[in-house]
């Protein structure tokens, strides 16, 4: 269960890398990356965020691309809250594919 704390900086932190993933991805016509959610551990040291990519089959390299920059877009999300946060937690990227999961169970429902 969390807190009302991790669950307010859980949404400054998705609301903020949301928007760099926006602006960073405008480039790449037919990529969408969007952060579906985020996760806090209790001492606000380390963050989980669960990225979704349409289309789902550069999802892996696209996460493994976020994981291997993770120090500067921490800095830049450091950048964007050293107003709101003291500490910026530790970042790691995974694949959302809840979307793909419903995808699947519709198919198997309507055979």
């Amino acid at each position: 269960m969390e807190t009302t704390r991790q669950q307010k900086i859980s949404r400054l932190i998705q609301k903020e890398l949301g928007e760099m993933f926006q602006r960073q991805t405008q480039a790449m016509h037919g990529t969408l990356v969007s952060v579906s959610a985020v996760r806090i551990s209790p001492d606000m040291s380390v963050c989980r965020a669960y990225i979704s990519v349409f289309p789902s089959e550069r999802s892996a390299e696209i996460v493994k691309n976020l994981n291997q920059n993770m120090r500067q877009i921490r800095y830049e999300l450091g950048t964007r809250v050293r107003h709101q946060l003291r500490i910026i937690p530790e970042l790691t990227f995974y694949v959302d594919d809840s979307l793909d999961y419903i995808e699947h169970i519709d198919n198997l429902l309507k055979q």
